[in-house]
C-alpha cells in the first residue's frame, strides 16, 4: 500500500514577498516627529556679570501650579484671559504706572515712538505642571506677542508681520521684543 505523500508548498518566493511588504510599509508609513518650541535662547551671561536691576513694574509674572492653575501678577487667571493680559502689559496703551515704563526711542520706519524696552515676561511652572498646560501657556504668551506685532505691522505697513522684509521685521521686534524669562520648575504654592 502506497502512502499518499502530502505535496510540499514551494516557499521560495515567500522571502521576496515579505521583503516587498516590508518595503511597502516603510515607504507608506508616516513617522510622527515631535515638535518643540521655536525659541531663540539668549546668550550665556558671563559669571562675572551682575544681573541688571529689575523694576517690579517691568516684570509680568506668570506662575503655573501643580494643579495647572494660573497665577498672573499674584491673581488667579483663566487661560483664556492670559493673551489679552499679556498684550495689555506689553503695550501699556494708557501709560499706567503699574505697567512697564515707556521711553521715547527712534525706531527705523516708525520714527520716535514710546516703547517699553525693559518689559519682561517671567514664566515659572511647578514640577507637577502637565506638559500640555505648559505648552498652552507658552502658546498664549507667543500669541500675544504675535498679535501685537501684526497690529503694528498692519498700521505701519498694511501687511502682516510675516509678510514684512527682514529690516521691517527687525524694526517691529524693537518695539515688541520677545523677552520671556523661564525659571527652573519648582514647587509653587497657591
Amino acid at each position: 500500500m502506497a502512502k499518499n505523500k502530502v505535496p510540499e508548498v514551494n516557499a521560495s518566493s515567500m522571502a521576496d514577498i515579505s521583503f516587498l511588504l516590508l518595503i511597502f510599509f516603510l515607504v507608506a508609513t508616516t513617522m510622527d516627529t515631535d515638535k518643540g518650541l521655536a525659541r531663540m535662547l539668549p546668550p550665556i551671561v558671563p559669571e562675572t556679570q551682575d544681573a541688571p536691576p529689575v523694576n517690579e513694574r517691568d516684570v509680568f509674572e506668570v506662575l503655573v501650579n501643580a494643579r495647572n492653575e494660573l497665577l498672573v501678577e499674584k491673581q488667579p487667571m483663566h487661560m483664556s484671559q492670559l493673551k489679552d493680559a499679556t498684550k495689555e502689559f506689553l503695550a501699556n496703551p494708557l501709560g499706567l504706572a503699574t505697567l512697564p515704563a515707556k521711553r521715547e526711542v527712534e525706531v527705523p520706519y516708525f520714527g520716535i515712538i514710546p516703547i517699553a524696552p525693559n518689559a519682561v515676561i517671567s514664566l515659572q511652572s511647578d514640577r507637577g505642571t502637565t506638559y500640555q498646560t505648559y505648552l498652552s501657556v507658552q502658546n498664549e504668551l507667543q500669541a500675544a506677542i504675535d498679535e501685537l506685532r501684526n497690529e503694528i505691522s498692519k498700521r505701519q505697513f498694511n501687511k502682516n508681520y510675516s509678510e514684512l522684509d527682514e529690516e521691517q521685521q527687525k524694526a517691529v521686534r524693537v518695539i515688541y521684543p520677545q523677552k520671556i524669562s523661564e525659571a527652573e520648575p519648582r514647587s509653587i504654592k497657591k
